[in-house]
């Protein structure tokens, strides 16, 4: 399974503003649903059952902010092919045949839930793969898919970084309406992670809440979503990066069952066109940029 490449192109998508308006990119890491034929049938699991662990519908959510002066950024491939919101290696020895790398992560929590950079399960707990796959199947597709977007994306923040003195990303997913657990509480509409308040000024997500709480959103913070490994790789507050992730929930713009845009879809893409508008004009950009160490 190496081709998977020329199935899935692009595989991801940058759009830049042709005027920029301020220093904030909105990413969609997990709405890729172009799956590789291959994948499909190593999968013990049908195509609705692993669309499961999209983000659906998340990307055009966001998509039309470009042309209102912000730069989006979305996947292509599927989250359950390969999961660039994890570390580069977070790999379960237990999924492949081969000796995985020596600098592999192979116990973090992620890769013991099964969501590692290339999952073992699909959101809901389901397990991927029939048979195990070799070593160098999963090191190509970190190789060809994930090491690219983190590439460019790194490239696309520098790049603001050095028109604006900082910025300000974005990292935009959304979570099943209900949680695993049923002792969880009902889930808010918006949960905002900013990995507890080390990812960014807390200016940002004070003023993501009150601008969706003024739109008739109820919000949470930082569970059961504190913030993946984007959230926390490029949030650098004293850098003068800073990154939040909002987790918005699927019953609010979208049918989970049949995996269908719902009646508030159009209401909930222009509200982030709204949020897009307030952070552009109310955050002081020019007080976010690198610490200044004090003049001894």
């Amino acid at each position: 399974m190496t081709r998977f490449d020329g199935e899935v192109s692009p595989a991801f998508e940058i759009v830049e503003p042709a005027e920029w308006r301020a220093p904030v990119i909105f990413n969609s890491p997990h709405s890729g649903s172009t799956y590789p034929d291959e994948f499909l049938a190593a999968s013990r699991i049908d195509l609705p059952q692993l669309r499961r662990s999209e983000d659906s519908f998340m990307d055009e959510l966001i998509g039309h902010l470009s042309a209102r002066g912000f730069p989006t950024v979305r996947v292509n491939f599927p989250r359950s092919f390969v999961d660039v919101n994890r570390e580069p290696y977070e790999l379960d020895p237990r999924m492949f045949t081969g000796r995985l790398p020596s600098f592999a992560n192979t116990r973090s929590m992620r890769v013991a839930g099964g969501l590692g950079t290339i999952p073992r399960v699909v959101g809901d707990g389901q397990e991927i793969y029939r048979d195990r796959l070799l070593v160098d199947e999963a090191l190509a597709r970190i190789e060809t898919l994930y090491k690219p977007y983190h590439r460019a994306l790194r490239r696309l923040i520098n790049k603001v970084h050095q028109m604006f003195g900082t910025v300000v990303l974005v990292d935009c997913h959304s979570m099943p309406s209900v949680g695993v657990s049923r002792d969880e509480p009902r889930r808010p509409d918006i949960v905002i992670g900013d990995r507890y308040g080390t990812s960014c000024t807390p200016l940002l997500p004070d003023r993501v809440e009150e601008t969706m709480t003024g739109l008739g959103y109820s919000i949470g913070r930082n569970k059961p979503y504190a913030g993946g490994f984007i959230t926390e790789h490029y949030g650098n507050p004293a850098s003068g990066l800073h990154a939040v992730q909002l987790e918005l929930n699927r019953a609010i713009y979208m049918d989970e069952r049949r995996r269908e845009r719902g009646p508030r879809f159009a209401q909930v893409a222009s509200d982030f066109g709204i949020l897009a508008d307030v952070l552009a004009t109310t955050i002081p950009f020019g007080d976010l940029g690198p610490f200044q160490a004090a003049a001894e």
